[in-house]
């Protein structure tokens, strides 16, 4: 395979179109798999300005992650005007739309997200996490004290997700308002149960 012609970009650009073939290739294999040399052939760069861009091959893989995490949030955004339950309701039925879509895919960016955090405090899936809490607790209108249990409930439906995307498509089918449903009163349950002390 030969290398591809360099084009000209402005850094932002360049930046851009590295992380967005970490992207494609990340479908292929975990991210700490991906192959620098093989990011950089396809950009028409040399290995050396491709660590211009990103000075060691964690932090290539960590901007990989970290832009894998902002396409997830953005597709579990509610609509606009979209509130209260509703929006809740749309969070999971994208959560679920996204796993189901690609769920080697978010395997690979859970797997990824692991291998990364131990090598650095900041986490962007873990964003990706807190923003959906966040928001549940918002549009339930849930007192900060909540925010920990629909911490715990992103997880939980993310397990859901990842074990319903597995599923024949005739069986996903059929119980899709089901899922959804059992994950929206979930969250309900876990957030406005009385909290025990731990004795």
């Amino acid at each position: 395979m030969g290398t591809a012609a360099r084009v000209r970009m402005t850094p932002d650009e360049r930046r851009r179109q590295l992380v967005g073939i970490g992207l494609r290739k990340f479908v292929e294999r975990p991210v700490q798999d991906l192959s620098l040399d093989e990011v950089a052939e396809a950009a028409g760069v040399s290995r050396g300005l491709l660590f211009h861009y990103f000075p060691t091959k964690t932090e290539y893989h960590r901007a990989v992650v970290a832009a894998a995490g902002r396409r997830v949030r953005r597709n579990v955004t509610p609509d606009d005007g979209v509130t209260g339950e509703a929006a809740v309701r749309q969070v999971v039925e994208r959560f679920l739309a996204q796993v189901e879509r690609r769920r080697e895919w978010y395997v690979a960016l859970v797997r990824g997200r692991t291998e990364l955090s131990r090598a650095a405090s900041d986490d962007p899936m873990g964003r990706v996490t807190w923003f959906v809490a966040e928001l549940a607790c918002r549009e339930l209108s849930l007192g900060e004290e909540a925010l920990p249990a629909a911490h715990g409930w992103v997880a939980y439906l993310e397990d859901r997700a990842l074990q319903w995307a597995a599923l024949e498509p005739a069986e996903r089918a059929v119980g899709r308002e089901a899922l959804v449903s059992h994950c929206v009163e979930a969250l309900r349950l876990l957030t406005t149960r009385p909290s025990r002390e731990c004795v």
